[in-house]
């Protein structure tokens, strides 16, 4: 349908806390998805959520179906619709891995995560979602909620000696723009 604008850090809508869906299986919900995964896409992103677009709801989409240039050697995450999510870490072990985001472009960071997760929401129809993950799928999905409570992935950096530009971190690297 249509490619949206990302919004960038420091627009004041990224900070903001979402607010619930409350109508599922809607016109509206169904091109709004459309759009958010023709955006992701043509972005090369892993995930992307609704405040990143500037809508104000809790929702996000992620999924890496092929190989993502962004991420060369991640492992396939099923695509997937969150609505309303709540994130349960399984135990307190945590993973520190490189982040990228499509909102705050041309950056990486080491950015602590849960190395294991249980989420729980709803699919576009109301039907209920019900994941333990861990590893890359576990770190896409706490990134994108983050998303939902006005947080961006250098809010959590911990050493940022380890934050900077995608082209001097990671030279020759085609960064896309991340």
């Amino acid at each position: 349908m249509a490619i949206r604008e990302i919004l960038k850090m420091g627009d004041p809508r990224l900070l903001r806390v979402a607010q619930p869906v409350v109508g599922f299986d809607t016109d509206a919900l169904h091109l709004l998805l459309i759009d958010m995964f023709d955006t992701m896409r043509a972005a090369s992103g892993a995930g992307l959520a609704a405040p990143q677009i500037g809508v104000d709801l809790q929702l996000v989409v992620f999924g890496t179906d092929e190989v993502n240039p962004r991420y060369p050697s991640a492992p396939v995450v099923p695509r997937t619709v969150l609505l309303n999510p709540l994130i349960t870490p399984l135990g307190s072990d945590e993973e520190t891995d490189w982040e990228g985001c499509l909102s705050v472009p041309g950056l990486r960071g080491q950015v602590p995560r849960f190395l294991r997760i249980h989420y729980t929401g709803f699919d576009q129809y109301g039907d209920p979602i019900d994941r333990s993950v861990e590893g890359f799928h576990a770190r896409v999905v706490q990134h994108e909620c983050d998303h939902l409570i006005g947080k961006l992935y250098p809010m959590r950096i911990r050493d940022f000696s380890q934050f900077g530009f995608t082209s001097v971190l990671f030279p020759g690297m085609d960064p896309l723009d991340d």
